[in-house]
């Protein structure tokens, strides 16, 4: 390799194919690509990636790294990281050219003449966003992931070389500026760790965690790291003693197996010491054992034998083999009383878990297997990165999807069966809608119940592993707002709020009609004059796709519907324009029947109920909010002509109303259960009791909330609470100090 290169071993130019090289030193990055490569592949797919290498490397001709390098070290390094795995010739020659079409003049037509589409296709899928004006770091960042991950649902080895890529960017990350530095380390920390464990390639995975951890707490890994070198050697003889007694004793019982111990990685000791407020000096399990048998029924019989050499302490057991992870990790886990009283934590695995422990995905190229297994694994990624599409396509922003990727990416897990039997693995602290949405997003959104282990459970229920879970559905259920608070699942999040957004979109464009509608009429215009022509037009001076997003803006209160009617007629031939005086014209009053959805807000400062005199608000992406004429929470904006609309009560409302009721009672045995019937015989239901602590007074403050028709029927519900001897004073409640603010 290097004598075919025409300026020495640091020159520029391949100018003729190499021979094939004996396996050389690794002297420089060029050299160890060769040794690596002619371990796994045949002579004529190695010329193929060494055209590729002299291809990138004209490239790049003239570039150098932050540290000095020629650029070309770069994509060399990955490649070699990938030809670790083994990964097919494709990977590693878009290794080599991962960078070209973003960094140099070579377009994406050009590399798939040279190597074929599917290269040219792996390559488009790691090139980042072109030149877009963003309103931010961060934003420009996720539309980033965003990019990579679509690419990757696509293929995994988009992922596999832009894993392998940052990998080899953390490892030269010293030359760049310490800000710069932990702001990267951030992101690794974040993202690219979190997806590597996630595709289960464990060793990419630690070195990653280790690296974001030394560059963003450059001062906690330095001491850290001196404190472990330091009880590296009083714990060598436990170590030594404990490898020895479990070899011996599985000798004893005719098991092969393979024992290590090894030290675990800096960033998890890190965790645990926070995660559980340990010093350092407490955390003993720095050191785990792993036994590597030859087959499955092995894993069970060694788990017998430690469990007879030492004593497993309660609670400490995990059985992975049964239940895998999400990535295919497979192991049994147990932590066991070791000798000197130090716990010390086992793992058990055949050679092919262990295979597919260290290599996940990566284990179908590195192993060649067609193990039943791991065929299941590439389905369960597979099915995950679908899944990833389906959470993009339901997100409204870029930011919107980092945030659910974030959520999905969680190592801890719930495991939980259908009433098939089947395994789920949830985030950790999902809920019951989270289980709904993971077996189908019909079945999330029409989910009104849920029996856990047999028994009706609440849907904010949180799940447990082990637990049975059966949902029960409803035609004409709908997700309901209140579940965006305790969903943690990407997918229930992002689908719960794209039919939110959906519906409320629908409803403000609807509302933003019957505004517009009513503009019109108030600037005395015949509607007919308006056609497509003039929508058309007022699009494009508004730079809006169609004419429900500007109805839907009027609605949501982005648009004044004065502003838009005058625009319009303005388009029209026989229209004068003249200046607009919005405030002499008199709109007309708007009917609020109280059902028209999300477009449409009944204020919760002071819950307004038919009868009640009411204004309308109109506030910014909350759309038209009903308040009483009296709300304090309004009276600084009743000067403001702009803000508010005339509305009144559609005679025929058809939907109960929530009032705040305060009521003084004497401090008696049964009191409650009076007052609670009264309100039933009164046709009302209760829908929240607070009380105030009792001062050892002789009576108590009681704050209901009921729900009632209109303005008579709530009379008639206090004429009834009035006559009970107990109760000393009732009064409705507006504008409470909480809610002193304009919905």
């Amino acid at each position: 390799m290097t004598a075919a290169r025409s300026e020495g071993a640091t020159g520029r130019r391949l100018e003729t194919a190499p021979p094939l090289p004996p396996l050389l030193p690794a002297d420089n990055p060029e050299s160890l690509l060769s040794v690596k490569l002619s371990q796994y592949l045949k002579n004529k797919d190695i010329e193929k990636i060494w055209a590729a290498y002299r291809f990138s490397d004209q490239a790049h001709e003239g570039q150098m790294r932050k540290s000095g390098e020629p650029y070309i070290s770069h994509p060399v390094a990955v490649a070699c990281q990938l030809a670790d795995l083994h990964l097919d010739v494709p990977t590693i020659i878009a290794a080599l050219l991962h960078d070209v079409v973003e960094d140099t003049k070579i377009t994406k037509q050009q590399v798939a003449e040279q190597f074929g589409n599917q290269v040219a296709e792996l390559v488009d899928g790691l090139s980042k966003l072109e030149k877009i004006e963003f309103q931010s770091a961060t934003e420009a960042q996720a539309e980033n992931f965003r990019k990579m991950l679509l690419a990757m649902s696509q293929d995994v080895r988009v992922i596999l070389v832009k894993l392998a890529d940052r990998l080899h960017n953390m490892q030269t990350l010293d030359v760049m500026k310490p800000d710069k530095r932990r702001r990267i380390a951030k992101e690794t920390l974040e993202i690219y760790a979190p997806i590597a464990n996630r595709l289960g390639l464990n060793a990419i995975y630690q070195e990653l965690e280790d690296l974001s951890f030394k560059n963003y707490y450059p001062f906690r890994f330095r001491i850290l790291s001196k404190a472990i070198l330091a009880a590296r050697g009083n714990r060598k003889e436990v170590v030594g003693k404990v490898s020895s007694e479990i070899r011996a004793r599985l000798q004893e019982m005719k098991i092969e197996a393979e024992v290590s111990g090894r030290e675990k990685h800096l960033y998890s000791v890190y965790r645990k010491m926070i995660d559980k407020g340990l010093d350092f000096a407490q955390i003993y399990d720095i050191y785990g054992f792993r036994i590597i048998v030859k087959d499955l029924p092995s894993c069970y019989l060694t788990l017998g034998v430690l469990h007879g050499l030492y004593k497993p302490i309660p609670g400490k057991f995990k059985d992975y083999i049964a239940i895998p992870k999400a990535n295919g990790y497979q192991s049994l886990h147990s932590t066991l009383f070791g000798p000197f009283g130090t716990p010390i934590e086992v793992q058990i695995r055949s050679l092919e878990m262990h295979n597919v422990a260290e290599a996940g995905v990566a284990a179908h190229w590195l192993y060649k297997t067609t193990d039943a297994h791991l065929t299941n694994l590439q389905q369960q990624t597979h099915q995950w990165l679908q899944r990833l599409l389906e959470i993009q396509s339901e997100s409204a922003d870029s930011m919107e999807f980092l945030e659910h990727l974030k959520v999905d990416l969680f190592p801890d897990e719930v495991y939980v069966f259908t009433p098939k039997g089947k395994i789920l693995a949830l985030p950790k602290g999902a809920t019951a809608v989270d289980f709904a949405y993971a077996v189908h997003t019909d079945i999330g959104n029409r989910c009104v119940a849920v029996k856990i282990n047999q028994e009706l459970a609440p849907l904010r229920t949180e799940l447990r592993n082990g637990d049975n879970v059966e949902i029960i559905t409803a035609a004409h259920a709908h997700p309901n707002p209140m579940w965006l608070n305790y969903v943690v699942s990407g997918k229930a999040r992002a689908h719960i709020r794209h039919f939110l957004k959906s519906i409320q979109t629908k409803e403000s464009a609807q509302l933003g009609e019957r505004l517009l509608h009513q503009a019109m009429r108030a600037l005395h215009a015949d509607e007919s004059q308006i056609g497509d022509l003039q929508w058309q037009k007022l699009l494009k001076d508004y730079g809006a796709k169609d004419k429900q997003e500007i109805l839907t803006d009027i609605g949501l209160g982005k648009r004044l519907n004065v502003m838009v009617a005058h625009q319009l007629l303005a388009l029209t031939d026989d229209y004068m324009a003249r200046p607009l005086n919005p405030a002499s014209k008199q709109l007309d009053t708007i009917t609020i029947r109280g059902t028209e959805g999300m477009a449409v807000q009944l204020a919760h400062c002071c819950r307004p109920i038919p009868g009640d005199p009411i204004l309308g608000f109109i506030n910014k992406d909350k759309g038209l909010v009903i308040h009483t004429h009296d709300c304090p929470a309004i009276r600084k904006f009743r000067l403001d002509p702009d803000k508010w609309l005339d509305v009144e009560w559609d005679p025929e409302t058809k939907r109960l109303f929530k009032v705040n009721l305060k009521m003084i009672v004497a401090d008696q045995r049964g009191v409650l259960a009076k007052i609670a019937a009264a309100i039933a015989e009164a046709g009302s239901n209760i829908d929240n009791i607070s009380m105030e602590e009792s001062d050892n007074s002789a009576y108590t403050n009681i704050l209901f909330t009921v729900q009632i028709e209109n303005r008579l029927h709530l009379a008639d519900l206090m004429r009834r609470l009035r006559k009970l001897p107990d109760v000393v004073r009732i009064n409705r409640v507006k504008g409470t100090t909480q809610e002193q603010r304009v919905q």
